[in-house]
C-alpha cells in the first residue's frame, strides 16, 4: 500500500513539473523567443514522464500505475484550471 501511495505521490509532482515546463515553453514559443532554455525546456517536458515512469518500473512495479495515473491526472488537472483562468479573463 505503501508502493501505491508513493507511485501516486511521485506521479503527481512529476505532472506539476511537466504542466510548468510545457507553459513555459509553448508562451516562450508563441512569443518568438526561441533560445536554449526555451528548447531545454521542451526536450526536458518529454523526457521526464519517460524518466519517471522506467525509474518506478525498476525500483517499484507496484506503484507504476498509479504514478501514471497521478502523472495524467494532475497534467489535465492543471490544464483544465489554466483553460478556466484564461477563460474568465475574456
Amino acid at each position: 500500500m505503501r508502493l501505491v501511495l508513493f507511485g501516486l505521490i511521485i506521479g503527481a509532482v512529476s505532472g506539476a513539473a511537466q504542466f510548468w515546463m510545457l507553459s513555459k515553453f509553448t508562451k516562450a514559443v508563441t512569443g518568438g523567443v526561441l533560445n536554449t532554455k526555451t528548447v531545454s525546456l521542451g526536450l526536458s517536458q518529454f523526457f521526464l514522464p519517460i524518466i519517471v515512469l522506467v525509474g518506478c518500473a525498476l525500483l517499484f512495479k507496484d506503484g507504476l500505475l498509479w504514478a501514471a495515473v497521478g502523472m495524467i491526472c494532475v497534467l489535465v488537472g492543471c490544464a483544465f484550471v489554466q483553460f478556466l483562468r484564461s477563460h474568465k479573463q475574456r
